[in-house]
């Protein structure tokens, strides 16, 4: 399994979070069990979601000020958990850089979402790199 496939089956465990008001617990053995991830995979997804679920309040935070007009509860279900799992990616990871996290948005956007989503996930995520350094340091201050 990809990078890629790992991620999208984050947001399908962050998507049925999100949307179905279960458990971290139950959403992960069921995308897990359904998409027949091995333990290096399960690990992977395990630890982007968690990652995600986290540093919820300070990601959504940056959705927030950087999406003028449009607020998280307004967004597509994928879109919002989509931009989730980039911002934690380009905020917390050291190995993925910036810009492969965003590629990665945006592909899945236009996979999962409407034609429109790669250029709205585009919109925000390229506002959060031009202003990288405050969103990191944002980051790490909130006990992140």
């Amino acid at each position: 399994m990809s990078r890629r496939a790992a991620r999208e089956s984050a947001l399908q465990v962050l998507f049925q979070i999100d949307i179905g008001k279960i458990t971290f617990d139950t959403a992960l053995s069921f995308v897990i069990e359904e998409n027949k991830l091995n333990e290096k995979q399960a690990d992977f997804v395990r630890m982007l979601v968690q990652g995600v679920l986290h540093n919820l309040e300070p990601i959504n935070q940056i959705i927030n000020e950087v999406a003028i007009d449009w607020h998280l509860d307004r967004m597509a279900v994928v879109d919002r958990n989509i931009l989730r799992i980039a911002l934690y990616e380009i905020c917390h990871s050291e190995e993925v850089p910036p810009n492969v996290a965003v590629n990665e948005a945006i592909e899945m956007g236009k996979k999962f979402s409407t034609p429109e989503s790669g250029k709205f996930i585009n919109g925000i995520l390229g506002q959060v790199l031009v202003n990288l350094e405050k969103y990191r340091k944002a980051e790490s201050n909130a006990g992140v």
